[in-house]
């Protein structure tokens, strides 16, 4: 697998351009910290060499000059907003950002409940951090925000809001996810700290989209593809083309906010001497590292597939999703590919084609492809996680790891005890047999050890998997795949 970005430079640089952001307003900046912080796997995806941590390594290079603050938004506790790639509700999620950010040696100062109005849920909340000795502070909903600037720059706008006790010059908005009120936490406490005549500034940290490469280019349009559900729409930024006459890319919200933005700096400041478009205020370096174009444009495009049939995948089974599915569509044919692009894909549909059987390929880190199919004993994702240790192993392909006595305890167990109708074993339970077979195999141990191997690699399957099964190639870090057709119904 290319290489295309480096990791080491991007560490350097990002953190030593904060720095040098810090210096530039002074006293303090406040930083509004979008994406993922943890675990971005999908710039990892689209960067080949970018590190999934990367930007937490990157803060744990500024940890003695930074601390944290997490936004919650009162509304999203009061509806018990869920986190669709954890499963766990924002305010669950707030206590685990702690937890995290703690564990790795960064310090947080406090937590923001925004848009409060008095819901109980966001009270108890509060009183659940206070115990736990955090700071908590209440920012209030301002009629109007944010286009009513005269009301917004007051002592009955941000005035309302209770000041954030910040004791470093880096201080880090990072929230559960979109919505919950980062910038207008970073607006406020801008106003607040100029009423006190300590100088801070504001910057915003946004991997994607990057916006010193072009707006077609297929990074960029991966994360359109990754941000389909919302209404997120890459776009040239306009004030940066009039005020340097250079191109640069933005998405939609940002540019549509800059003359409010625009407005509300003029109005705490007096004038906005630092930031003459919305990409100014970006401190992203990520496209600096970029080492290899063509590693990463080949990664982008893999993944637009992988978006698309994610898309088509929940609208099979009953999600709002056909307008994600349109739009991905159009993404597609800007960066002129389809889903035959996509090697393992064409692989399983063929076979899938030819024996009338849910059938699965997988491409090997090697370029090697595998295939396999559904059988008495084993459904397709099963057999192919078979198929592949054995191969990496060197065992050949009709070599049994696990005996057909073995399998036949668990089937049995399986229909007649736990009411189950399918009696092919899963990804899991054919990884248990195939454990326990290695205690007395040397092949099954040998294949087992093959498994870390199979991270990073591609999968395509001819019919949906059970959530089982979808997340045992999750744990293994392989990148799957579906045709967007349920088990069960007749394929062709």
């Amino acid at each position: 697998m290319r290489i295309g970005f480096d990791n080491d430079k991007y560490l350097k640089i990002q953190s030593e351009h904060i720095r040098e952001r810090i210096n530039q307003f002074g006293d303090k900046l406040y930083l509004e910290f979008g994406g993922k912080l943890f675990d971005d796997y999908h710039a990892a995806r689209v960067l080949p060499g970018f590190a999934p941590d990367s930007k937490l390594q990157m803060l744990l290079q500024l940890s003695d000059m930074a601390e944290i603050v997490i936004v919650i938004s009162a509304s999203d506790i009061e509806k018990n907003k869920v986190r669709g790639d954890l499963g766990i509700t924002y305010d669950v999620d707030v206590l685990r950002l702690i937890e995290e950010f703690e564990k790795k040696g960064l310090y947080v100062g406090s937590v923001v409940i925004t848009q409060f109005t008095g819901q109980q849920s966001a009270e108890q909340f509060k009183s659940r951090l206070e115990k736990k000795g955090r700071k908590v502070y209440y920012h209030y909903i301002i009629p109007g925000y944010p286009a009513n600037i005269p009301l917004i720059v007051s002592e009955d706008g941000f005035g309302k809001n209770e000041y954030i006790e910040t004791t470093r010059p880096l201080v880090v908005i990072t929230a559960p996810g979109p919505g919950s009120g980062k910038m207008a936490t970073c607006l406020s406490q801008l106003y607040h700290e100029n009423v006190r005549g300590i100088k801070a500034g504001y910057a915003k940290f946004e991997t994607f989209p990057i916006w010193n490469i072009p707006l077609k280019h297929p990074v960029n349009l991966a994360y359109e593809a990754a941000t389909a559900d919302l209404d997120d729409v890459n776009m040239i930024d306009p004030f940066h083309l009039e005020a340097y006459g250079e191109t640069a890319v933005n998405y939609n919200r940002d540019i549509e906010i800059y003359p409010v933005l625009n407005a509300i700096f003029e109005g705490i400041y007096g004038e906005n001497t630092y930031y003459k478009s919305p990409t100014d205020m970006g401190v992203n370096m990520v496209g600096n590292c970029i080492i290899d174009d063509e590693a990463c444009c080949d990664a982008s495009k893999m993944e637009i597939i992988r978006r698309y049939y994610g898309a088509l995948n929940r609208t099979a089974k009953g999600d709002d999703a056909e307008t994600e599915v349109y739009k991905i569509e159009l993404l597609m044919k800007q960066a002129k590919i389809s889903t035959d692009d996509r090697k393992v894909t064409v692989a399983a549909k063929n076979r899938a084609l030819e024996l009338g059987v849910p059938t699965a390929a997988i491409e090997l880190a090697d370029g090697t492809i595998i295939t396999s199919k559904t059988t008495d004993f084993l459904g397709a994702s099963a057999a192919l996680l078979l198929n592949a240790v054995k191969y990496l192993a060197g065992i050949d392909h009709d070599v049994k790891l696990i005996s057909p006595e073995a399998i036949e305890p668990i089937q049995d167990l399986k229909v007649r005890f736990l009411g189950g109708k399918n009696p092919r074993l899963h990804t899991d339970e054919v990884l248990i047999a195939l454990s326990l077979a290695g205690l007395n195999n040397q092949d099954a141990k040998n294949a087992l050890e093959q498994l870390p191997k199979l991270k990073g690699c591609q999968v395509h399957t001819s019919v949906m998997l059970s959530e089982v099964d979808v997340k045992i190639f999750k744990r293994l870090g392989v990148d799957l795949t579906c045709e967007p057709i349920k088990s069960g119904v007749k394929l062709y």
